[in-house]
């Protein structure tokens, strides 16, 4: 039977997992309004696709932050210190983004549309970037010392394989976002998001491959993971394959769960990979944070239990029901509300 300390981390894997899982797709659709829209009318039915879903899904993101503040508050301190700057741009390029889904609409002017479009391509391409890059840093170890600080220098944070993760996120997410496409829209719309994903596929397969291999190679978990790494990769290498033959045959429902497979693999990969740590001290591993030195005490996760146990069916259930509410395809002639 799992601990409390064990539960709670997996809880927030969960969260960090279904986060990728749906704001993923955001991320992916944001991007696309540059990469595929050709005209602000087709703009305006992507970003109408995401309109209902985009602020609860990232609602995942806040739950995943408070669920570790509460849980494992060591793991919050050193981690949100340490990576102050990146999330402080990751928040303002999640509220620039907000704000431009709801702003670009209010006037007219070509110009103050294509600021707002700028805004939300950047704020669709940064944070899974960002995110990318962190989750790259745990596992690939930080200067961490004794007392629970992260001393971490620009190339600790930015290198070559950090970047590579982070760049494997963005390719993702944009993949993801083009098959919810094509479950949202119709027509030519619909077909060139179709074919923009097919065209992915390689350079996103490529990279998945060389972040997979950099990951052997340069952190330690295959050491500690080795087995159930191996079989997490092998079931995201057939959910990448199985996605691209629906692709070709257009069976999208099933190509976006294939895509979304794909990513909740890869975030699993890295909970796995870091248990029962979770942060990797480059110094010396007995200064790793753990699910055990970083937590709070008994008493406190066993309410937390509580609380969460109570209220997370009525959480999940509103949001199933807003997809459910909000399935119907959105086209260019009916009205669009951003």
């Amino acid at each position: 039977m799992l601990s409390l300390n064990e539960l709670w981390f997996v809880l927030v894997a969960v969260l960090f997992i279904g986060f990728f899982f749906l704001e993923g797709f955001d991320f992916g659709v944001g991007m696309s309004t540059q990469l595929l829209a050709k005209s602000d009318t087709q703009r305006r039915v992507l970003i109408n696709s995401i309109g209902p879903f985009w602020d609860a899904n990232e609602v995942w993101l806040l739950t995943a932050g408070g669920a570790m503040f509460a849980a494992f508050p060591n793991w919050y301190a050193t981690l949100f210190s340490g990576f102050y700057i990146p999330l402080v741009f990751l928040l303002l390029a999640l509220i620039g983004r907000g704000v431009a889904f709801e702003f670009r609409g209010k006037v007219g002017d070509v110009r103050w549309k294509r600021v707002w479009d700028g805004a939300i391509f950047i704020g669709s391409v940064l944070p899974p970037f960002l995110l990318g890059v962190v989750f790259s840093c745990l596992i690939q170890g930080l200067p961490i010392n004794e007392e629970m600080q992260m001393y971490a220098g620009f190339f600790d944070v930015v290198n070559a394989y950090t970047v590579v993760g982070g760049l494997t996120m963005v390719m993702l997410c944009l993949l993801h976002g083009l098959m919810f496409t094509t479950l949202r829209t119709i027509g030519d719309l619909q077909e060139r998001a179709r074919r923009m994903a097919r065209r992915l596929l390689l350079p996103v397969a490529a990279l998945f491959v060389a972040f997979g291999v950099m990951t052997y190679f340069m952190t330690d978990i295959f050491e500690k993971r080795g087995a159930v790494l191996t079989v997490l990769l092998v079931l995201a290498l057939l959910a990448f394959l199985l996605g691209g033959y629906f692709m070709n045959v257009k069976r999208d429902g099933w190509a976006f769960g294939m895509t979304g497979a794909v990513i909740a693999l890869l975030v699993t990969s890295v909970f796995v990979g870091l248990f029962p740590r979770v942060m990797v001290s480059s110094i010396h591993s007995a200064f790793d944070l753990t699910i055990y030195n970083a937590a709070s005490g008994p008493y406190s996760l066993k309410i937390m239990t509580i609380v969460a146990v109570s209220l997370l069916p009525f959480v999940l259930g509103y949001q199933i029901w807003s997809y459910f509410v909000f399935h119907k395809r959105v086209h260019e002639k009916e009205h669009l509300e951003y």
